[in-house]
């Protein structure tokens, strides 16, 4: 009877442990960040998917200009602590004669000078006091997990407070994210924020955790039972990363937020499909503004449409300064 119960428990263990490896692999692949091996995971995880919906893919030079542009600023290092205790790291670059602050919030496994390569110029010579943030586990911050957007919509609210605290003039600030970034910046609007804060840039920012993971899991790796796989992927967001996959939405922000939104998104994006911008903006309650970018890719809007792209945003500053 014995040899029978113990044959019974190691055939449903080895089922369980057949059961979760695969979400364990796809969870550490997409949520767990380890920086030491982030070079040899980059250039394992070539898909066509990441390689065409980057600016280098057709905007090499601009984009590495923009890049060498923000690396001879010469930028503040900027410290806070998040509500799970990781320090977070941002530059801090002002502007001569500023009339308003944005604080730049990057993408998955991004870098501000990177996503926003191509507009830092741009923002600063436009009087904009610059704050690039750098988002947990990317950068010089502190962090293991990669949430998207659960815990780094906290991470921005707690940044919006800390340009509070130095905005002695009282200049409006502006929240302003890509991808990730940008979902994270949604999210934050669902926060209480300070006051100086008139407006959201949500570039290309998807709706959801869950949705964006079933997209990659079924559009690029062809996965069948989604579900199945993120039901384990959700298990050990909770058990090790502290966060479960609901809490990277944007359905709640989108009908309490009160302040503008500018929403853009480029209608070739196959990293985040088009209609997560569509969803966002049906459910924003606040002022809004939706402009999709015919033939740009992922992070590619402001380098497919510049004079376009650059015109709405100075025309949505002018309106809520």
């Amino acid at each position: 009877m014995k040899n029978k119960v113990v044959k019974v428990i190691g055939v449903v263990t080895a089922a369980i442990s057949i059961f979760m490896a695969f979400g364990w692999s796809f969870f550490e692949m997409m949520v767990r960040c380890k920086k030491k091996k982030h070079l040899k995971k980059k250039k394992w995880f070539q898909l066509s998917h990441t390689k065409v919906n980057h600016p280098r893919y057709k905007f090499e030079k601009e984009y590495e200009e923009g890049k060498e542009w923000c690396r001879k600023q010469n930028m503040q290092d900027c410290y806070i602590n998040s509500i799970d205790g990781l320090e977070l790291h941002a530059y801090y670059l002002p502007a001569e004669n500023a009339k308003r602050y944005v604080l730049l919030s990057h993408g998955y496994k991004g870098s501000g000078f990177g996503d926003f390569a191509y507009i830092a110029r741009f923002l600063h010579e436009h009087q904009c006091n610059l704050l690039f943030i750098d988002q947990r586990c990317c950068g010089a911050s502190e962090g293991e997990y990669i949430t998207f957007g659960a815990k780094e919509q906290y991470d921005v609210q707690r940044w919006s407070y800390y340009i509070a605290q130095r905005n002695k003039e009282r200049l409006p600030v502006y929240l302003y994210g890509e991808s990730m970034g940008a979902a994270a910046v949604l999210m934050a609007s669902g926060h209480k924020l300070p006051q100086e804060v008139r407006g959201l840039i949500a570039d290309c920012g998807f709706r959801s955790m869950k949705g964006q993971l079933q997209d990659i899991a079924a559009n690029w790796f062809h996965i069948n039972h989604v579900e199945l796989l993120l039901f384990r992927v959700n298990l050990f967001c909770a058990f090790l990363g502290g966060f479960r996959m609901k809490e990277a939405d944007t359905t709640r922000a989108m009908r309490t937020n009160k302040r503008p939104v500018l929403f853009f998104h480029g209608s070739k994006d196959t990293y985040v499909d088009p209609r997560n911008s569509r969803y966002n903006y049906s459910l924003c309650q606040a002022p809004k503004e939706f402009v999709m970018i015919p033939g740009a890719r992922h992070l590619c809007s402001a380098y497919e449409e510049p004079e376009l792209y650059r015109d709405k945003i100075t025309k949505f500053f002018a309106k809520y300064d």
